[in-house]
């Protein structure tokens, strides 16, 4: 039966590569908690991760550790406790949102972002922070004190600078190939700065591992083939793609198109990843609400960003 193929591809991709429990909750977090209002209760958690293999006392520890770390912020009402996304937290959720659910940008100016801290500007504790946040951006340390990215987006780069206190304190402008000028492209300081071979690797195992998927779902929704997949093993593979596919993205430094080896892996993985979500993305919905309400007859319905994952959600999935 189609279900089955489902459901043995979900078993044999469990066995091979369990997510860890606390980059699994940050993923549900932002793909599934986040547009309902960003906050549920503990039990609904533990429901939700439950047939992705993660216990409840995972979940526990998992969620205090992230309040720890600034990402979550608890509540509780009498013997219950709910989680939500703290505040400070809500940004960098959402640029991650928009790398993951956007097509790779191809627009490109040509200008790159520097930022520039000599020695003796900043101490070594601010230095590191603010070294540490960029790099995870995708920033790439071209000499001591320079960091540079091409196309960074400004607002992003002040919501950072201010969250590590470095707003004031560090240079920051945007600079082009100078004409008339006999220099090497600003486009080959890509070489210098960014190894690429492990995110091009990382491409192109998501598309091995989730190719089989569009195929195996669409078979599920035949007529005369049974009822098609359940909305919680909708969930679970949505949960699980977004996963693999967030994974990869965090070690992307997001470069515009023109700079990157063409073809670029990134591309036909967004693509896949588009067709799966598509087809998800409604059953896995049900799976949801179902869950959060039983706890919150109150939780609110997904909101306008939610549908707009992807290019635009379309009605009728898997």
């Amino acid at each position: 039966m189609p279900a089955s193929s489902v459901n043995q591809w979900i078993d044999d991709f469990l066995a091979a590569d369990p997510p860890r429990a606390k980059s699994l909750v940050m993923t549900i977090f932002g793909d599934a908690i986040a547009p309902h209002g960003a906050r549920l209760w503990l039990g609904s958690l533990i429901e939700l991760v439950a047939p992705l293999g993660v216990t409840d006392r995972l979940v526990r520890t998992s969620v205090f550790r992230l309040a720890q770390e600034g990402w979550l912020t608890a509540s509780r009402e009498g013997r219950r406790s709910s989680y939500a996304l703290d505040e400070h937290a809500r940004a960098r959720f959402e640029r991650a949102n928009r790398r993951i659910y956007a097509r790779p940008g191809q627009d490109w100016d040509g200008s790159w972002t520097l930022l520039l801290a000599p020695n003796g500007s900043i101490d070594a504790e601010l230095r590191a922070a603010v070294r540490k946040e960029l790099e995870w951006e995708g920033f790439s340390m071209l000499a001591p004190g320079v960091l540079a990215h091409p196309a960074f987006d400004g607002a992003a780069l002040a919501e950072i600078l201010a969250r590590v206190q470095a707003g004031g304190k560090v240079f920051v402008c945007r600079a082009a190939d100078m004409p008339g000028v006999d220099g090497r492209p600003l486009a080959e300081l890509v070489r210098e700065g960014w190894d690429l071979s492990g995110t091009q690797a990382g491409y192109r195992h998501f598309v091995e591992t989730f190719a089989p998927l569009p195929d195996l779902l669409r078979t599920a929704a035949q007529p005369g083939t049974g009822s098609g997949i359940a909305p919680r093993e909708a969930f679970v593979l949505r949960s699980l793609l977004v996963h693999a596919y967030r994974r990869v993205q965090l070690h992307d430094p997001m470069l515009p198109l023109p700079l990157l080896p063409d073809p670029w892996p990134g591309m036909e993985a967004y693509a896949l990843a588009q067709a799966v979500y598509r087809l998800l993305w409604e059953a896995a919905q049900t799976h949801v609400v179902q869950v959060l309400q039983r706890e919150d007859a109150a939780a609110p319905a997904a909101d306008a960003a939610f549908h707009a994952r992807f290019e635009g959600l379309p009605p009728g999935g898997a």
